[in-house]
């Protein structure tokens, strides 16, 4: 069994859905409310869940307040089979929380409450370095504290598992975080953060990502929305780029889009997909993924993604 790791946020997400998002100072009726189950982390998780294979396990460690939502989380991963033995309840916290405006052509704003993924500690990924050993990716974000998610890239690295870095919410990162990254996945707007040049299209992805190259990173995806992913590679002679499109689709909800591309990402690697098949995986899984609402609950499974009509 190939082991492939998480670690990140688990959200209750409060969604909010308009015609359009408010503007500062505006105050508008919502259309629809819903409580779903998110967290860039937990959709992370759920995603690789759904999409891996039945020769893959994917672990989860995050923290988790005692009440009802974390309770509500558990159950419900449970029933995806997502392996929970490093997720920590953490007394006297809440569980994290997101309100989200959701517009009806798909674009979103979101605030966030950390709540209990404020205190997942570089302690607690300690306690977890069995997960480490077994597993040949790990997948990580920037929705728990700095020091944890160094701690972790660096674990990981000493066990010789390939690491993956979304580096959402964007951030301006500390360039010994960044060297230890081998894949890193940044939207337009992280990627600006990364390296003050701002992302529109190919060109300007190109001199991102060759930025990003400098810092010790050797694959960089920029996802584009509509657009597609820019794949840079950097190897010891030349670097190799390519805009990979992305599935035309009509898009209602884009809040786990992003998740479930880095949890199709790695899948497709562990499988021995070369990064050009895995992202094309993720493209595609991402793209069934915005046709529904919901942040887990419009994640796609593994087979709607591998039939060819599904996009």
């Amino acid at each position: 069994m190939n082991k492939l790791l998480v670690i990140g946020s688990a959200n209750a997400d409060h969604v909010l859905a308009f015609d359009s998002l408010p503007q500062a100072g505006e105050t508008l009726l919502s259309r629809d409310y819903r409580l779903e189950l998110g967290g860039k982390g937990a959709n992370q998780a759920v995603a690789a869940t759904r999409l891996k294979s039945s020769t893959q396990q994917v672990d989860f460690i995050c923290a988790l307040g005692d009440d009802g939502n974390g309770e509500l989380m558990r159950k419900a991963w449970q029933k995806d089979e997502l392996e929970l033995s490093g997720c920590y309840g953490i007394a006297g916290q809440s569980t994290g929380t997101a309100m989200i405006f959701v517009s009806s052509s798909g674009e979103n704003s979101i605030g966030v409450v950390a709540g209990a993924n404020a205190c997942l500690s570089p302690e607690h990924i300690t306690e977890q370095q069995d997960k480490f050993a077994q597993a040949s990716y790990l997948l990580i974000q920037l929705e728990t504290p700095l020091d944890t998610v160094l701690a972790a890239l660096k674990l990981a690295k000493e066990h010789d598992c390939t690491t993956i870095l979304n580096p959402a919410p964007a951030a301006n990162l500390p360039k010994a975080l960044l060297s230890l990254v081998d894949i890193i996945t940044p939207n337009e707007t992280e990627a600006q953060a990364l390296t003050d040049i701002k992302v529109t299209d190919t060109a300007s992805a190109a001199k991102a990502a060759e930025q990003l190259h400098g810092y010790g990173i050797n694959t960089v995806v920029i996802t584009l929305g509509s657009q597609g992913a820019y794949l840079s590679v950097q190897t010891t002679k030349e670097i190799m780029s390519e805009l990979i499109p992305a599935f035309a689709v009509t898009a209602i909800d884009t809040v786990a889009a992003g998740d479930t591309f880095n949890g199709g990402l790695m899948v497709a690697l562990d499988e021995g997909c070369s990064i050009k098949e895995a992202v094309i995986f993720a493209n595609k899984a991402s793209a069934i993924a915005v046709t529904r609402h919901g942040a887990q609950r419009g994640i796609p499974y593994r087979a709607e993604v591998t039939n060819e009509r599904t996009v």
